[in-house]
């Protein structure tokens, strides 16, 4: 039958160590990982022809989770069952696992006391901001395509400021968005007037927008010592909401996460939270591995493996029992409609969360001109490894110029 899988025969192990190698290689972010899987797995072996493989693709840009992890996951599930899509993704994901521990042992434990560094991590802190500014404006530009996504976003980025919990906004946004798409205007309308009067009404209680507040009160926050001063099943429980609402992207796990870490549990500052991004980036893996970080610094190793868990538990899940019924479910019109206008509100999310973090990180002249040198950088060039290399590149400006 066209199109049908040609899966060449292969021992579990040889599964494991075959996906080992992907994640090895995994440095670039997820455009160059899924396009790294395409040409070994489509163009080179031809598991699959290119058809099926964009339909898979089209399914996990869908739903939450990095997209090029369930990838490996499902291949793993058409060479060797679903126990072969275990072992595909934590082959993918165990690289960047690894290094993440071991960055976040030395982060927590000499980091910030060796002499010189504080310069190298505020540098780094200003390219990070750059680069999830440009996540935002790049994710925007392809989910943000009409002027009632737009208004979700705009007006999701200034509920999250406001204090609004993230899950009214998401599902009012996909609400907002289905019943837009279906013919009722005027109800969408309301929706949107509703929701833009519940932030006025939230910010003039509060005398402004209480999320940037208290995102500047949480930089008193230092970095948790005490491996227990965060409870495991909070950091597996965050990671998990964390991993079930990544739409659009590796780039949406950053307002949850934020929130959980800085803005309520404090186990963390802002300052911290984009040193571990910048950690992720240099690391090949989804940026998604950041989570490790976030966890060791609340909870030592095991919290670590505690929110690691609890973000790729979903990616897992979503491949290993349910790709079919889920591949059915979004290519239907109205659950299709409704995940576009949660996508939205996300954006909206990382809008605010962004304007959190630059305010953390720019903080001098010489942070904002480093900012923009990157973000120039970030819109001018694609090449594979610009992402470390601007990393790279700050670290090595704060040790010049930061002493």
């Amino acid at each position: 039958m066209a199109g049908a899988p040609r899966i060449p025969d292969q021992t579990l192990l040889q599964v494991f160590l075959r996906f080992l190698r992907f994640g090895a290689l995994a440095w670039g972010g997820p455009v160059v990982q899924i396009a790294m899987i395409r040409h070994a797995l489509v163009d080179e072996e031809r598991w699959v022809d290119s058809d099926h493989f964009n339909r898979a693709l089209a399914v996990y840009q869908v739903l939450p989770g990095p997209e090029a992890h369930e990838l490996c996951v499902y291949f793993g599930m058409l060479a060797r069952g679903r126990l072969g899509g275990l072992l595909a993704g934590l082959g993918f994901m165990l690289p960047g696992f690894v290094l993440m521990l071991a960055l976040s042992w030395a982060y927590v434990s000499y980091g910030l006391g060796i002499e010189g560094l504080q310069g190298v991590f505020a540098a780094v802190q200003a390219a990070v901001a750059a680069l999830v500014l440009r996540a935002v404006l790049r994710i925007g530009g392809h989910v943000v395509t009409d002027g009632w996504l737009w208004a979700i976003a705009i007006v999701a980025g200034f509920a999250q400021l406001a204090g609004l919990h993230f899950g009214w906004i998401l599902a009012g946004g996909g609400g907002v968005y289905l019943i837009a798409r279906r013919g009722w205007q005027a109800a969408a309308v309301a929706g949107i007037a509703l929701a833009a009067a519940t932030v006025v009404a939230l910010a003039v209680r509060h005398g402004g927008l209480p999320g940037l507040e208290a995102l500047s009160l949480a930089e008193v926050a230092g970095v948790a010592t005490d491996a227990s001063a965060v409870s495991v099943w909070l950091l597996f429980w965050a990671g998990l909401k964390a991993g079930l609402l990544t739409f659009g992207g590796a780039y949406t796990v950053i307002p949850f996460l934020q929130r959980d870490a800085v803005t309520q549990g404090a186990w963390m500052n802002n300052g911290q939270f984009l040193d571990g991004l910048a950690l992720s980036g240099l690391l090949p893996a989804p940026l998604v591995i950041f989570a490790t970080f976030v966890g060791y610094v609340g909870g030592g190793p095991w919290g670590a493996v505690a929110m690691t868990a609890g973000v790729f538990l979903p990616a897992f899940a979503f491949t290993l029992v349910a790709h079919e019924p889920l591949e059915r479910l979004v290519h239907q019109p109205r659950a299709r409609q409704f995940l576009e206008g949660v996508t939205a509100g996300v954006v909206g999310l990382i809008a605010g969360t962004t304007l959190a973090l630059m305010r953390a990180s720019l903080t001098s002249l010489e942070a904002w001109a480093l900012f923009a040198i990157v973000l120039a950088l970030l819109f001018a060039s694609k090449a594979r490894l610009l992402i470390p290399a601007v990393i790279a590149g700050a670290a090595l400006w704060g040790w010049i110029f930061g002493g």
